[in-house]
């Protein structure tokens, strides 16, 4: 049985991008989606930001992530989530540079992804280092055990992407699940009473290592928190405002830039 941690303090989370591997727009596409004018359906890479007190974390870094730190705060930051080793999760983590004026940024993660992380960045963990490179530290994450990052307790949710084993992340009342196909069964104790999920929802059709809007709308009626946000679209999921007009009441199309507070 699992203790679920209860946050007394406030909690601000923002939307840093809430698109699939490809972004909106799609590079070279003419789809209405991706010539949209709505500033809602132009969508970075899938990340959020995380504060609560003085705490800033992260969950994922993405190949957009400069960009995306340019409408946050520049203040440091104390942790980041990694969900697992795709590029569209990791790609931004050379762009932690300037974060090393406030010392190492702690990167958790599991052990695969840190052999991937230091296989594709070498040069930041080599012996001698030189001067401009982010100074990051891995802290490995076990999947079955909570931690620490200052006073905020957080709990690995273990998920599956099509058939690789991937984390989502429970912070107090609040969780985050993305490129989720399929949830293992143990894990649903883990997300009993929660007043804010965020969890993805690649696009309308079946897909083999993503939900669909369907399938994502069932695991959100079996956890029955008291607000859900869908993240992670392609730009087959469809317009913001007509999504917004076709989901069930408490359920709401995330957008970059959007913050919710809790």
């Amino acid at each position: 049985m699992w203790q679920l941690f209860s946050n007394s303090e406030s909690m601000k989370i923002r939307f840093l991008g809430t698109g699939t591997s490809t972004g909106i727009p799609q590079i070279g596409c003419h789809c209405p989606v991706c010539q949209s004018p709505d500033e809602r359906d132009r969508r970075l890479r899938c990340s959020v930001a995380i504060t609560t007190g003085e705490q800033q974390l992260l969950i994922d870094c993405t190949p957009d992530f400069r960009q995306q730190a340019l409408t946050i705060p520049f203040k440091k930051i104390n942790g980041i989530l990694f969900t697992h080793e795709h590029y569209d999760h990791t790609g931004g983590i050379d762009d932690l540079r300037p974060y090393s004026c406030f010392g190492p940024v702690e990167l958790f993660m599991e052990e695969q992804l840190e052999k991937v992380v230091r296989n594709r960045l070498p040069y930041c963990f080599s012996e001698n280092r030189y001067g401009g490179i982010p100074d990051i530290h891995v802290q490995r994450i076990d999947p079955c055990n909570s931690f620490q990052i200052g006073a905020l307790e957080i709990i690995p949710i273990r998920i599956m992407h099509h058939k690789l084993p991937i984390l989502g992340f429970r912070i107090g009342s609040f969780a985050y699940l993305t490129d989720v196909k399929s949830i293992p069964e143990a894990e649903f104790e883990k997300l009993r009473g929660l007043d804010l999920l965020v969890i993805s929802a690649l696009r309308k059709t079946e897909h083999i290592s993503h939900l669909s809007l369907a399938e994502s709308l069932q695991i959100i009626e079996r956890i029955a928190p008291r607000r859900s946000f869908l993240t992670h679209f392609s730009h087959e999921m469809g317009l913001h405002a007509e999504m917004a007009d076709e989901l069930p009441d408490g359920v709401y199309p995330a957008y970059d830039g959007l913050e919710i507070d809790l």
